[in-house]
């Protein structure tokens, strides 16, 4: 095993460069987090001037809701792309044996990810969250504006789901050494099993066990069902935080494993 070793800020903007020259991907990242609100609020402003009767603002609170759950809806898709793309990029481009025997540590390696990623993704998203929140204020009409307060909690849960899937697909692609798998299991787990198992109440307290659970337990309460999928699933905050950071901190410990075990 090799021995721990925290990342330099040369190797975090070695593997961000990594991940900028892919113009596929920033072209896919932007047309997730940012093209989708530009299309989804302009869309429903379109219907509202078209039809006012039938169409209501697409500002105001509620939308701002509709909004938020797209950021991080496709934001988090968009975070489990570039997580495994930083999880297995440089196995995929056979540099990982150039790497290991230059003598860097490799948990520094592959930690240094973790921040490159984030850096990468989340202006991306944090761009199509203030488009929403600029749509939702300046199409707000006749409807209530969101509070400076309700913008800045609706901007962090936002964050805060795209950052928790970025992580877990970057781990989880490092333990599996495979892009596709790894984004077919999360995709699926976040926007299929865990809806369908937060449904079935029989299984009780199981259900609090899931991430998606625990963040939806997290996002602010004004937004009422417009973010929510599935039935709502009562938690302490004490119980959500410990679920998100044991997820975390198992993906993370099982990740490091497997990248200073691999063989070079």
């Amino acid at each position: 095993m090799t021995a721990f070793a925290l990342p330099t800020p040369r190797l975090v903007g070695a593997d961000l460069l990594k991940l900028r020259k892919r113009r596929g991907l920033v072209a896919v990242v932007s047309l997730l987090a940012i093209g989708s609100i530009v299309i989804t609020y302009g869309v429903m402003e379109i219907l509202h001037l078209v039809n006012s009767v039938k169409h209501g603002p697409a500002g105001g609170i509620q939308n701002l809701g509709h909004g938020t759950f797209v950021v991080a809806a496709l934001g988090g898709v968009a975070a489990v792309i570039v997580g495994t793309s930083a999880g297995v990029g440089d196995l995929d481009a056979g540099v990982y044996r150039d790497l290991a025997v230059t003598g860097r540590s490799r948990m520094s390696l592959f930690l240094s990810r973790i921040p490159a990623g984030l850096i990468f993704v989340v202006p991306f998203v944090a761009v199509g969250y203030a488009l929403a929140s600029i749509a939702s204020v300046a199409f707000a009409g006749s409807l209530p504006s969101p509070s400076v307060h309700l913008l800045a909690v609706g901007g962090l849960w936002a964050l805060l789901e795209v950052t928790f899937y970025y992580v877990l697909s970057l781990a989880l692609s490092t333990l599996l050494g495979s892009r596709s798998y790894t984004i077919g299991t999360v995709l699926a787990f976040r926007l299929a099993i865990t809806p369908l198992l937060a449904s079935i109440s029989a299984l009780g307290i199981v259900r609090e066990l899931l991430p998606g659970v625990a963040m939806q337990n997290l996002a602010p309460a004004a937004f009422g069902g417009s973010i929510r999928q599935g039935p709502a699933v009562g938690m302490s905050l004490a119980a959500t935080a410990a679920v998100l950071i044991v997820w975390t901190a198992v993906a993370l410990a099982l990740g490091a494993w497997r990248d200073t075990t691999r063989d070079a």
